[in-house]
């Protein structure tokens, strides 16, 4: 791809596109196409289009050029230390037009109290001189030292840099410091301009937020503010509209009517971003001209502004080496901060869903009473346990007013997640009716696999799929093992099972179709609620009788106070001598 070179007329052919660099400090460029004829000496008709084809077209910049005619273009603010992308092309006959002279000029803006607007071109002067009108080429000496001395004095400065550090925090978390204070001068004469550094290629999944505060102003005076990527905007006024040459900026603006502004831009590009301030003074006021205004700068890139609020989380995501954060909202509320009130709940919604989701696992209690009355402890103390756990869990899972945590949030979560898995596994166990040391065995390593896979994948679907379909299979082999073994269907009471077994499980099947196809984001309170209702009650229902040979609990018999004869089966051996 040809490089161009500022100042350089170069004749150029639509075949391929070319380029030029853009340097520092550019305050503006010219572009001029002087003639455009095809091979056979015909005028054409072309088109020119500045900047990077891959954009947008709001980020080109587009002109046609018809035959001799002279075509230019001027841009201020062009993109610092970038390759600019030129592209010809013929909206005419297809022939091969060749362009002469593509000619590019730039002006600069130093800052400094000894350099002021200077015309770039280039460095051979016997090719290109400086163009009329201007004061001169830079490192040449076209003007004498007095007239440059006079040209600098009475011009003001370009701009007035103030020195700013950039400290990384954390991840998309950045603050930027300024080295003068947290105040920084600002003048009518000149912008004040601040480099905020977002060029590190990790910095686009976050918000940048830029916060001004007014301290000192003369008058009706006001500060205009403009933060754009690439560029600073290096001519303020009440009416600029804060755009670059291929880039729109965020305007702001402090007074003594409004003396803060905040700015939120969020994923901003991988760039070096600018503010520029500058003192707008109303008409009459001379004074003002000379007068210095102070703003105080609060600047930092942040995951999520505000941090989501009361009615949202921050979270990170990572997908293909790109770093992105955002808010997950709760309770109906939206936006990008969850600040959206449209569709939000209530405080009295959110205390009826909060108290929906935790009171609904009291309905373990009769789970757990028939369980401790039938001798099933153990499955009493995971009863429980789950019952704690999800009352808790869903008492802190709420947002806004209505939550309490009593211990941290992932905690919960997964003892919540624990207890309902291992819940549904030693209730299916007991109902299989196998030897008691099995029984055990397989509740402490069902429940540390089970524990581990929860640790894997909290969410995966195998993580309750799987113990349920083991379960089911050892249910299945021992009551077929038990009906051989009988010679009769096990079990053999039709009372158990119209009574017990079919309405527990037609709860169970109930609960598994509303957990899986009616739970949604809206209704979650109120399905998962009766989720809650439904396995308990079916637990209660499929929890197999109590063995014939134990008695129930002494507090259910009536205590009497007699003497009884004891025998010892026992055979003991004594020693004689």
């Amino acid at each position: 791809m040809p490089v161009l070179e500022p100042g350089v007329a170069m004749p150029q052919t639509i075949v391929s596109p070319a380029k030029v660099f853009v340097p520092k400090h550019a305050a503006g460029m010219r572009f001029e196409l002087r003639s455009c004829v095809t091979s056979e000496q015909k005028s054409c008709t072309v088109r020119v289009v500045l900047g990077s084809i891959m954009l947008p077209q709001s980020f080109q910049r587009i002109i046609t050029c018809t035959g001799n005619v002279n075509c230019s273009l001027a841009l201020d603010s062009p993109p610092w230390e970038k390759w600019l992308q030129i592209m010809v092309e013929s909206l005419g006959v297809l022939v091969l037009a060749v362009l002469t002279p593509l000619l590019f000029c730039f002006t600069a803006c130093r800052p400094g109290s000894t350099s002021s607007f200077l015309n770039f071109s280039s460095l051979n002067q016997s090719q290109a001189g400086p163009r009329p009108g201007s004061t001169g080429a830079a490192g040449s000496s076209t003007l004498p030292t007095g007239a440059s001395r006079n040209v600098s004095n009475k011009r003001s400065f370009c701009l007035q840099n103030q020195p700013v550090v950039r400290e990384d925090l954390d991840v998309v978390s950045v603050r930027y410091r300024l080295l003068n204070g947290p105040s920084v001068p600002v003048h009518s004469v000149s912008p004040t301009l601040l480099l905020l550094n977002l060029n590190t290629g990790m910095d686009s999944g976050g918000s940048l937020v830029v916060s001004l505060l007014l301290n000192k102003v003369l008058g009706n005076a006001t500060v205009v503010a403009c933060v754009s990527a690439a560029s600073p905007v290096l001519s303020l006024t009440a009416t600029q509209n804060c755009s670059t040459a291929f880039f729109q900026g965020y305007p702001l603006s402090v007074s003594t009517s409004s003396a803060e502004a905040m700015l939120i831009v969020l994923y901003p590009q991988t760039d070096d971003w600018f503010l520029s301030l500058q003192l707008i003074c109303p008409k009459g006021q001379g004074e003002c001209n000379t007068a210095e205004a102070k703003v105080t700068v609060f600047a930092y890139l942040t995951p999520c502004f505000n941090d989501c609020g009361p009615y949202g989380q921050c979270s990170l995501l990572r997908r293909h080496g790109y770093l992105y954060a955002g808010c997950s909202c709760k309770a109906g509320w939206g936006g990008w901060s969850c600040t959206d009130d449209t569709k939000a709940q209530s405080v009295g919604a959110q205390n009826l869903a909060t108290l929906l989701l935790t009171l609904s696992n009291l309905m373990f209690l009769p789970a757990i009473a028939v369980a401790i009355y039938r001798y099933y402890l153990v499955e009493a103390s995971v009863y429980t346990y789950t019952m704690f756990f999800s009352t808790f869990y869903h008492a802190c899972d709420q947002p806004g007013v209505a939550v309490m945590c009593i211990m941290d949030y992932d905690t919960l979560q997964y003892c919540d997640f624990l207890g309902s898995v291992v819940s549904i596994w030693v209730t299916i166990l007991c109902m299989s009716r196998v030897k008691k040391i099995l029984k055990y065995v397989l509740f402490i390593l069902g429940t540390l696999l089970i524990a581990m896979s929860l640790q894997l994948d909290r969410r995966g679907v195998w993580n309750m799929m799987g113990p349920c379909l083991f379960a089911l299979v050892i249910m299945i082999a021992a009551w077929v093992y038990h009906g051989v073994k009988r010679r009769h269907c096990y079990p053999s009471s039709w009372k158990r099972w119209v009574f017990y077994l079919l309405p527990g499980i037609t709860l169970a099947f109930i609960a598994i179709s509303v957990y899986a196809f009616m739970e949604t984001n809206e209704n979650y309170y109120y399905t998962h609620s009766i989720w809650h209702v439904l396995v308990a009650c079916s637990v209660a229902f499929l929890l197999p009788p109590r063995d014939k040979h134990k008695k129930p609990w002494a507090w259910s018999q009536k205590l009497t106070c007699r003497y009884q004869i004891c025998q010892n089966d026992r055979e003991e051996l004594y020693a004689v001598t």
